[in-house]
């Protein structure tokens, strides 16, 4: 493999400060907050607060790991997934292009700790109007992934490949 760019490098930097903020949040959250058990809960701003909540699943907590072999093979699924990602990064070069997958990576990277680590995933960010709850509550790993996903999407659907300026038009 070639050397990495300067891109691949910043967007590797952005990856790891997502997962150390993603654990340092965490962690602040249930050490210095005490947010201990599920449903703690601290407020924040009329509609923000910190309310823990573990996750035993994936996204929206689908594939709830409900055993010790479904935990595991979350982990693999998920590290795969992250291992995919971190290809894909590498093998793009422009810049824009590999933002999105270091948030995606960065992301996946801060919930695969938790999931190996403690067997879930901690959740804390609990965004509400009222009663009103728009999101289940999330962590700064899910807002990294769930932003970077809607970037890779926007990007394929609104932003065409450009032809390069030697190449011709095809003929039909």
């Amino acid at each position: 493999m070639s050397r990495l760019s300067r891109n691949h490098i910043y967007g590797l930097i952005l990856a790891a400060v997502i997962c150390i903020a993603d654990q340092a949040l965490k962690w602040f959250v249930v050490k210095k907050l005490n947010l201990t058990q599920i449903g703690d809960h601290y407020p924040l701003l009329p509609f923000f607060d910190f309310t823990r909540t573990n996750n035993y699943g994936v996204s929206l907590g689908l594939f709830e790991a409900t055993s010790m072999e479904m935990r595991w093979i979350l982990v693999a699924v998920t590290a795969g997934i992250a291992l995919i990602v971190f290809i894909w990064l590498l093998r793009e070069r422009k810049f824009w292009d590999i933002i999105p997958l270091s948030m995606v990576l960065g992301g996946a990277l801060g919930n695969i700790y938790d999931r190996y680590t403690l067997g879930y995933v901690i959740d804390f960010a609990d965004l509400h109007i009222g009663d009103f709850r728009p999101f289940l509550i999330f962590n700064v790993a899910d807002a990294a992934i769930s932003i970077g996903v809607v970037i890779i999407l926007a990007r394929a659907l609104f932003i065409g490949e450009k032809p390069d300026k030697d190449e011709s038009p095809e003929q039909d």
